[in-house]
């Protein structure tokens, strides 16, 4: 990230540097200010508009494709699909807070989806609900 920004900072000097370059040399007498608030005007609505792109672009995450999951160990556990849905979200990290707001329930709800899937899965904390539900092939 601090290279990002002095990469950045030091574009922008250079650019500005330029520019005064070419007012005092080239152009100071024959153009008006307008001219010159104009390009600055335009470098900065390009940079603007570059910088949202990369901001705004999707990010492309990889899912293992040859991981496929068991739906016996699934059924045998009894796990819904609700609670399913709270493991994946576990998995990638999500506090409960998060996972009831991603799902639109309250924060009771997710805990007690949570608790359920601690005594299906027969663990007492999150990592190791995660772990076992890795090594029983339930998620990636």
């Amino acid at each position: 990230m601090k290279k990002t920004i002095l990469f950045y900072g030091l574009a922008m000097a250079a650019l500005i540097f330029l520019l005064k370059y070419l007012e005092y040399r080239l152009f100071v007498h024959d153009l008006s200010t307008e001219f010159y608030v104009g390009i600055i005007a335009v470098m900065f609505t390009a940079l603007g508009i570059w910088v949202g792109l990369k901001l705004t672009r999707k990010k492309i995450v990889m899912v293992n494709p040859a991981f496929v999951q068991d739906e016996q160990q699934v059924q045998r556990l009894g796990i819904s699909r609700r609670e399913f849905e709270v493991l994946e979200l576990m998995a990638a990290g999500l506090s409960n807070q998060e996972i009831a707001d991603k799902l639109f329930v309250s924060l009771n709800t997710v805990k007690t989806h949570t608790s359920n899937l601690f005594l299906k899965l027969e663990a007492s904390r999150r990592t190791q609900a995660v772990q076992k539900a890795k090594k029983m092939k339930l998620i990636p």
